[in-house]
């Protein structure tokens, strides 16, 4: 062997262990590769506790192979092909992972209006609702015996401060059916040619689990349905073709990167939808990784669910388990509580509680069989008595932590102390909407009293108790604005300006954890993706300052400068 190689083969070592020994992390990369990439000029918010901030970051295709101070990183990975991508002084944080929405509604909304209440929408009295439908209606030419159709109703918003009605809608459109879908996503009203395209007259029987609105002394339908109730309305809809979703899935996927996500969820899978999706993987037209969630509400629809891959990217896409719904929606009044709520139910109920969406024995023999299977499951659960189902259903399986399986309650919104106790020692994760504060604190206080409306998405109690979470925004219930979650996560600040629940609430970092490495956790993704560490994918959003530092009423006017997936630049400019 010859001195040079010799030399050669004594200094890599040498040089590896004082770059590590001076701050730079580096992963097994061949020395005299140079970097694609260097980032620099800004904070780096790493969320690994080992290393929280950094000066520069260092990629090669598509992974990180080096962070440290920008000296060093320079004097180690820039080769002459290196691309030196200057922050500006702005902030560098791991790709957002979406702990839950709703791509399928990303899909359908563009021809909808949008009769969303202020701060949202500009919709906040029944008349100003109806001309916006009208104005729609004309701008999109709607033919006669065409559908309208409406989201981000929600008459807690209104002055009326009452549902509409099918009597409110008729007048204006006469010959044309009307959907205005309630902000929950758990129900809607339908004018008179509405309840008719969807089969539901006086006659029609309130099926379990649902509620139909009655007028006044009467069987006829007002016009409201909720839960199981509007199950005949939506299968009346017209539905996007399998072509039409192939195309809007690249405007979906731009809607969320500009907002900072690198991970999206769709949190109610259906068949038709999950085929558009396999196909957009197969084809290569999936640039963000996207988690499905195969909705099962049936036991008998069990053995079409599992027979699926799960647990594995393939062309970006993955099944991360099933979805399965207990109750409704704590604004909708729909959620299903242990204790009666403060106000009448939807329909006028009294002493109302809200009602299973499933029964809990078929909840607990799905369930019962995914486990067996090795499947998560994910379950929308909002009421405390909703989430007792999940919980007996883990105990009745032998359930603990250290079996790592890492189902998930979604939104857990009015979990209780001792459920969360539960969930530590059940091994059971959550997926918190602190943004319930913000638009709804102030219902949910009206509602529930201020015990239980106080306790909403507990982060803080939560994360004392072990718990990991996530965070999300259920889109379209509420905007994609991570910006926001952040906010109401460390105010709890509600639309009047209350907080809500003072004592859950979270600093800042802990907030950015919620998005970031506790989301990837929840996934499994969390060797791959949620901080930036060596070997993990150059999954990154750039704000416009650093959410650590500013002060807290700043958070909510943070800024996506621009969002990097797997070392490309797929939204904003850098």
């Amino acid at each position: 062997m010859s001195s040079r190689r010799k030399t050669n083969r004594l200094i890599g070592p040498m040089i590896a262990a004082l770059l590590l020994a001076s701050g730079v992390a580096c992963a097994g990369v061949a020395r005299g590769e140079a970097a694609d990439t260097l980032y620099e000029g800004g904070t780096v918010l790493t969320m690994d506790p080992a290393r929280p901030q950094v000066e520069a970051v260092a990629v090669r295709a598509g992974r990180i192979v080096a962070l440290g101070s920008r000296e060093e990183i320079h004097r180690a990975w820039a080769g002459e092909s290196t691309r030196v991508v200057p922050l500006g002084g702005n902030t560098l944080l791991p790709g957002f992972i979406d702990g839950h929405s709703h791509i399928s509604q990303a899909l359908t909304l563009a021809d909808w209006a949008n009769v969303s209440v202020p701060p949202v929408g500009a919709v906040d009295t029944i008349a100003i609702l109806v001309a916006t439908l009208r104005r729609h209606a004309a701008q999109q030419a709607v033919a006669p015996g065409q559908w309208i159709l409406a989201y981000g109703y929600d008459p807690e918003g209104l002055a009326e401060k009452r549902h509409v009605t099918r009597d409110d809608l008729d007048p204006a459109f006469p010959d044309n059916p009307v959907l205005l879908m309630h902000v929950s996503g758990h129900g809607a009203v339908l004018n008179s040619a509405g309840l008719a395209l969807a089969g539901i007259d006086g006659e029609t029987p309130t099926p379990e689990g649902g509620v139909i609105a009655r007028k006044t002394g009467s069987r006829e339908p007002a016009g409201l349905l909720m839960e199981t109730a509007m199950i005949g309305a939506m299968g009346a809809l017209p539905r996007p073709t399998h072509e039409q979703q192939l195309q809007a899935l690249d405007t979906v996927q731009r809607l969320y990167a500009q907002n900072g996500y690198t991970t999206i969820q769709d949190g109610a899978t259906d068949p038709a939808l999950l085929a558009t999706l396999r196909s957009a993987a197969d084809a290569g037209a999936l640039w963000l990784d996207v988690v499905a969630l195969p909705v099962v509400m049936r036991p008998q629809e069990l053995d079409a669910a599992l027979a699926q891959r799960f647990g594995r990217y393939e062309g970006h896409l993955k099944l991360g388990g099933i979805k399965v719904l207990t109750d409704g929606s704590p604004q909708g009044r729909t959620a299903y509580f242990s204790a009666p709520m403060h106000v009448h139910g939807p329909g006028g109920e009294v002493d109302w509680r809200g009602k299973p969406f499933i029964a809990p024995a078929d909840y607990a023999a799905i369930f019962a069989r995914a486990w067996t299977a090795g499947v998560p499951v994910w379950t929308h659960a909002n009421g405390d008595a909703a989430i007792d189902m999940v919980i007996r259903a883990h105990q009745e399986v032998g359930a603990k932590a250290a079996d790592d399986r890492r189902d998930v309650v979604i939104h857990s919104q009015f979990v209780r102390p001792d459920q969360l106790d539960s969930y530590a020692r059940l091994g059971i994760g959550a997926s918190f909407f602190s943004n319930h504060a913000f638009y709804w604190g102030d219902v949910h206080v009206r509602n529930l009293g201020e015990e239980r409306a106080f306790f909403l998405s507990p982060l803080k109690t939560a994360h004392e108790k072990g718990v990991r979470y996530s965070n999300h925004t259920d889109y379209a219930v509420t905007p994609l604005d991570p910006a926001m979650m952040l906010w109401t996560a460390v105010t709890r600040q509600s639309r009047s300006g209350a907080v809500i629940g003072a004592g859950e609430r979270v600093p800042a970092q802990r907030a950015l954890e919620a998005l970031t490495i506790d989301a990837a956790w929840l996934y499994r993704d969390e060797d791959s993706k949620g901080s930036i560490t060596v070997g993990k994918q150059a999954d990154f959003v750039v704000l416009d300052a650093n959410p650590l530092t500013v002060p807290a009423q700043r958070l909510r006017g943070l800024k996506v400068v621009a969002t990097v997936k797997d070392g490309r630049l797929v939204a904003g400019q850098l």
